[in-house]
C-alpha cells in the first residue's frame, strides 16, 4: 500500500491558492504613482496635483495631446473613440458650489434638470449634451461628451481614479527640470553666441 506524505494535500493547496491568485490580478498593474512624481509632473503643467484623475472606457483611448490645465490649476484631458469619433472630456477644477446644490458648469443657464445618480449628479443639456460630476474633497470632477449614450458616459464616472504608475506615464511624461534654457555644446563662450561651426583638423 502506497503511503501518501502527509506534505502533499499541502502542497496541493499552496499551489491552488497561487493560481486563483493570478487569476484576479489585473495584467500590467503597475500600482499607484509616486505622489512626489506626480506632484512634480503636474505642476510643471501648472495643475495642482490633487486634481489629476483618469479614467477607462471601452473603445476610449486618451489623446495625449489634449492633457493639459484649465481655469486657474484645473485638469482636462480628452478620451477619443475611434469607431465612432466621439469625445469624452474629463476635467477636474475646485469646488465652489454650496453643499447639495448641483455643480452646474460655469456659464450654464438652461433649465436641463441636474439629478443624483447614485454617488453623482447627471445634466442633460440641449444638443445631446450629457455630464457626470463627481464631487470629491475641495474639487469637481466632470465627464461630459456631446452624442455619447448615457451609460457609457456612466461608466466613464464610475471609472474615474487616481492615476497608477504607467498611467501618468502616459498622462503627463517626465519633463526636464524647470530652469534656464538648454547648455549647446556648439556655442562659444564669448561673442555673440553663434555656434561655432569651424572644421577641426580632420576635415
Amino acid at each position: 500500500m502506497n503511503r501518501r506524505s502527509p506534505a502533499l494535500p499541502l502542497l496541493v493547496a499552496a499551489l491552488l491558492v497561487a493560481l486563483a491568485g493570478c487569476g484576479s490580478e489585473q495584467a500590467g498593474a503597475s500600482g499607484p504613482a509616486d505622489p512626489a512624481e506626480l506632484a512634480t509632473r503636474a505642476r510643471a503643467l501648472g495643475v495642482a496635483p490633487e486634481h489629476v484623475y483618469v479614467t477607462e472606457v471601452p473603445g476610449y483611448t486618451l489623446a495625449r495631446q489634449s492633457v493639459g490645465v484649465i481655469g486657474g490649476d484645473g485638469f482636462s484631458a480628452a478620451y477619443v473613440s475611434r469607431e465612432n469619433g466621439t469625445t469624452i472630456q474629463l476635467s477636474v477644477d475646485r469646488d465652489a458650489f454650496a453643499a447639495g446644490a448641483c455643480p452646474r458648469p460655469a456659464g450654464d443657464a438652461t433649465s436641463a434638470p441636474c439629478v443624483r445618480d447614485g454617488d453623482a449628479w447627471y445634466l442633460e443639456g440641449t444638443g445631446g449634451h450629457r455630464e457626470y460630476t463627481l464631487r470629491k474633497k475641495g474639487h469637481v470632477v466632470r465627464v461630459g461628451a456631446d452624442g455619447v449614450p448615457r451609460d457609457v458616459l456612466r461608466t466613464a464616472a464610475e471609472h474615474v481614479h487616481r492615476p497608477s504608475a504607467d498611467e501618468l506615464d502616459a498622462l503627463i511624461p517626465s519633463a526636464p527640470a524647470a530652469g534656464g534654457p538648454v547648455e549647446r555644446g556648439d556655442l562659444p563662450p564669448a561673442g555673440d553666441g553663434a555656434p561655432d561651426n569651424n572644421v577641426g583638423v580632420s576635415g
